[in-house]
């Protein structure tokens, strides 16, 4: 994985993680539902970019790499794997 991708994805994943300790407070205290589940989409939405840093940097590398090396076959089902993935999301 490419160093500045690397970086931004771990960055994200920290403050997710202290988000997730936040909605965890926010449940053990009986906070407002509305609240918990504003939270919880902050926190989906954190997921999502990570998602987007990885994908980014898979497109750029590996798929790029595959292309070169007479592999599109493979980068072409992975890249299939990744869009119903996505589609089971909505």
């Amino acid at each position: 994985m490419k160093l500045d991708m690397k970086r931004k994805a771990n960055r994200r994943l920290k403050i997710m993680q202290g988000q997730i300790k936040g909605l965890m407070q926010m449940i053990e205290n009986g906070k407002y539902c509305v609240d918990i589940i504003t939270q919880s989409s902050a926190i989906k939405e954190g997921l999502s970019g990570v998602e987007h840093l990885i994908l980014k940097n898979h497109l750029s590398t590996h798929v790029v790499r595959q292309m070169k090396n007479g592999k599109e076959k493979k980068a072409i089902e992975e890249m299939l794997k990744v869009y119903r993935l996505a589609q089971k999301k909505k």
